[in-house]
């Protein structure tokens, strides 16, 4: 019988459970630290007799989003890949066409010859353009053009479209650069429209309107 007691008194001791967590050392924490993250304005609470009345440092953060320059390096660099990629890869569809022999390394030259011209043409002709396009969008941006828009949001892509376009070809005469900014305009506009329908959000990708 006595060795029943003693087992059952074991079990019990056992089936205690862990001892609480020693919160001998929540006094030290600083209120005012804390309050920001639960909506508490710092201000609002007491200062304890003889405390300094020191506040937190916050890292800034941009509402509006990268800097210029970070977002123009972006757009160039990703167009200038893209462009040397599928200008390389119709380069290389064109060497093998246009070859002037069967022998691999006639081939070999033709195909290189085309990839080095359609790449770095197509690749100049798309960081280009990302660099006028990320300026215009920045300078959009810059200005706060979405105050003057009313309805019409965001104009800052629908802006950067057209003047990319009109600059771009404005060697060409009025016409011409109109017409490449309108195409540019219908670029933005026909992405925003297709996310819309879609249901992703604008700007998602990171590039340029996309």
């Amino acid at each position: 019988m006595s060795n029943n007691n003693l087992g059952s008194g074991k079990g019990g001791d056992e089936d205690s459970g862990a001892p609480l967590p020693d919160f001998s050392g929540a006094s030290k924490i600083q209120l005012s630290t804390v309050a920001p993250a639960f909506g508490i304005p710092a201000s609002s609470l007491p200062t304890p007799s003889g405390a300094s009345a020191a506040q937190p440092d916050y890292l800034d953060y941009d509402q509006k989003g990268r800097g210029i320059v970070s977002t123009m390096f972006t757009n160039s660099g990703i167009s200038y890949i893209l462009g040397v990629t599928l200008g390389g890869l119709y380069g290389l569809q064109e060497g093998l066409r246009n070859t002037p022999s069967t022998r691999w390394k006639v081939k070999l030259n033709s195909v290189l010859n085309h990839c080095g011209r359609y790449g770095s043409g197509v690749g100049n002709a798309m960081g280009a353009t990302a660099i006028l396009y990320s300026l215009y969008e920045g300078l959009a941006d810059t200005y706060e053009l979405d105050q003057y828009t009313g309805p019409i949001q965001p104009p800052a892509p629908l802006f950067a479209g057209f003047m990319t376009g009109a600059t771009y070809y404005m060697r060409a005469g009025p016409r011409v650069a109109a017409l490449a900014g309108t195409i540019g305009l219908g670029a933005v506009g026909g992405t925003f429209a297709v996310y819309s329908v879609l249901g992703l959000p604008y700007g998602s990708r990171g590039w340029l309107f996309f």
